[in-house]
C-alpha cells in the first residue's frame, strides 16, 4: 500500500475485553477489512488462550494485549473487579498506542459498557468513539440471573446510556440492538449502522467429512460455542438424557468448545451418566472444528428464553449454515431472523420437545437435506462478512472520509 501524496492514513483502535484477537474473529474481521480498506488499525484485548503475545502485528493490524489476572464467572463483585482491572491495563495500552501512532477513533466492542469513559479522555484530541454494540449487558446480567430491582442491574443501564450518548456511531449486530440503540439509547437512525457477524465465504471449504469422528455411532449431532452461564448447555443435557433413554442410542452429541462453565456441565454430564452418548471437546483448533461441523448429520443450539437470547444474534447458528446444516434451536427472535427455514422451532425451555424435534429431524433426511440447502444459499447471499464488510467500510468512509486512507 502507499498512501496519498501530503495524507496520512486515519488511524483506528479497537479495544475488546472479553475475548483476544484473531481468535475473536467478528472483531478480527472487522479489523482486517479496516487495514484492506486502507486504515491503519490497532487493537487493544486480553492474553488468553494461545495468545500471549504483549506485542506483535498480524495481517498489518498492530496487536497490544495484556495479562488477564482475573476471570470472573459469577460473583459481581468478581464482575466489578475484573472490569476495573481490565479498563486500567486497557489505558495504559491506549496511551502507548496513541504514542506510538496518533488514532482518530477509538472503536470498543462490549462488554462491558465502560469504555465509553476512556474514549472521553481521548476527545480533547479530537478522537471519535465508534460504539461496536456486541451485547446487550444489562439483559445479559439477568440471563445469568440477576435482579431487575438490583442497582447492579441499574447500573448497567445507566453505563449503557453513557455509552450512547458519547458515541459518534453505534454498530449494531442485528435489529434488535438498532432498537435498543433507538429507544433506550434515543439515538437518531443516522448514527446507527447494523453489521451483521458471519464468517468469510471461504470459512466454510477447509474441511471433508471424517465419519471417525461419530465413534461407530450413526448420527453425530454437533453443538458450537463457548459454555457459560446463559448457553443453555443444562437445558441439552438434560434434552439428551431424554433422547437417550426415549430413542435408540444411536446418535452421539459432541459438544465442541470451552468455557467457564464447561467443567460444571462435564460434572453434570457424568451424574446423568451420559459418558455413552456425550463428547465434550474442549477448545480445539480450526481445523479439527470444521471436521466437526462437515461431518454434523444437524445442529443444535439450545440457548434458552431471556430477554438477551431473544434479542442476540448467535454465531453459532451463522456458522452452522455456513457449512450447510439443518438445526434445531428453541424459537427466539433473533434466532429465526438469522435462520429462517434452515431451523426447526421448539417451544422456548421445552427439553422434551427440543429431544423429540432431534429425533424427528434425524429421522427425515429428505427434510435435512432440504433445510441444509437452504441455510446454505441464505448463509452466500445474506449472511457472509463479504456483505458486512461493505457497510462497515462504508460507515468508516461517513464519519473520517473515504479519501484519508492508504490506497491499496
Amino acid at each position: 500500500m502507499t498512501a496519498l501524496p501530503g495524507r496520512s492514513p486515519s488511524s483506528i483502535l479497537m479495544i475488546v475485553q472479553n475475548l483476544p484477537v484473531p481468535f475473536d474473529r467478528r472483531v478480527w474481521q472487522e479489523a482486517t477489512s479496516l487495514r484492506e480498506a486502507g486504515y491503519n488499525v490497532a487493537v487493544i484485548c486480553p492474553k488468553k488462550k494461545m495468545y500471549k503475545k504483549s506485542r506483535e502485528i498480524i495481517s498489518g493490524v498492530e496487536i497490544y494485549r495484556y495479562p488477564l489476572i482475573f476471570e470472573a464467572s459469577r460473583s459481581t463483585v468478581g464482575y466489578l473487579f475484573e472490569f476495573a482491572y481490565c479498563w486500567l491495563a486497557t489505558l495504559l495500552l491506549s496511551l502507548r498506542a496513541y504514542l506510538n501512532r496518533p488514532f482518530q477513533v477509538i472503536h470498543a466492542c462490549n462488554p462491558p459498557d465502560t469504555f465509553f469513559a476512556l474514549a472521553l479522555l481521548f476527545r480533547p484530541l479530537g478522537v471519535r468513539f465508534v460504539f461496536d454494540h456486541h451485547d446487550l449487558s444489562p439483559e445479559m446480567y439477568l440471563a445469568k440471573g440477576g435482579s431487575r430491582n438490583s442497582l447492579f442491574y441499574r447500573g448497567l443501564l445507566l453505563l449503557e446510556r453513557w455509552t450512547f450518548k458519547t458515541a459518534d456511531l453505534v454498530i449494531a449486530v442485528n435489529n434488535s440492538h438498532k432498537d435498543i440503540a433507538l429507544k433506550r439509547g434515543a439515538l437518531k437512525e443516522s448514527r446507527i449502522v447494523v453489521v451483521r457477524s458471519g464468517p468469510k465465504l471461504s470459512w466454510a471449504t477447509h474441511s471433508e467429512p471424517d465419519q471417525t469422528l461419530k465413534r461407530e455411532k450413526r448420527y453425530l449431532v454437533v453443538y458450537l460455542g463457548e459454555m457459560c452461564a446463559q448457553d443453555g448447555i443444562d437445558y441439552l443435557l438434560r434434552a439428551i438424557n431424554h433422547y437417550r433413554y426415549t430413542y435408540s442410542a444411536d446418535t452421539l452429541f459432541a459438544l465442541v468448545g470451552g468455557g467457564p462453565e464447561q467443567e460444571r456441565m462435564e460434572e453434570m454430564a457424568a451424574e446423568l451418566q451420559l459418558g455413552d452418548c456425550v463428547q465434550f471437546t474442549g477448545r480445539i483448533s480450526d481445523e479439527e472444528l470444521w471436521k466437526y461441523l462437515a461431518t454434523a448429520d444437524l445442529c443444535v443450539d439450545p440457548d434458552p428464553y431471556s430477554e438477551w437470547s431473544n434479542m442476540s444474534t448467535m454465531n453459532k447458528v451463522i456458522e452452522y449454515m455456513a457449512y450447510g446444516k439443518a438445526i434445531v434451536s428453541f424459537d427466539l427472535a433473533e434466532n429465526r431472523h438469522s435462520a429462517q427455514q434452515a431451523s426447526l422451532y421448539v417451544k422456548p425451555n421445552d427439553i422434551v420437545e427440543f429431544s423429540r424435534t432431534i429425533r424427528y429431524l434425524i429421522e427425515n433426511e429428505e427434510m435435512r437435506s432440504s433445510m441444509a440447502q437452504y441455510a446454505n444459499r441464505r448463509f452466500i447471499d445474506e449472511l457472509a462478512w463479504e456483505r458486512s464488510n461493505q457497510i462497515l467500510v462504508a460507515a468508516y468512509s461517513s464519519i473520517l472520509g473515504g479519501e484519508n486512507r492508504e490506497m491499496v
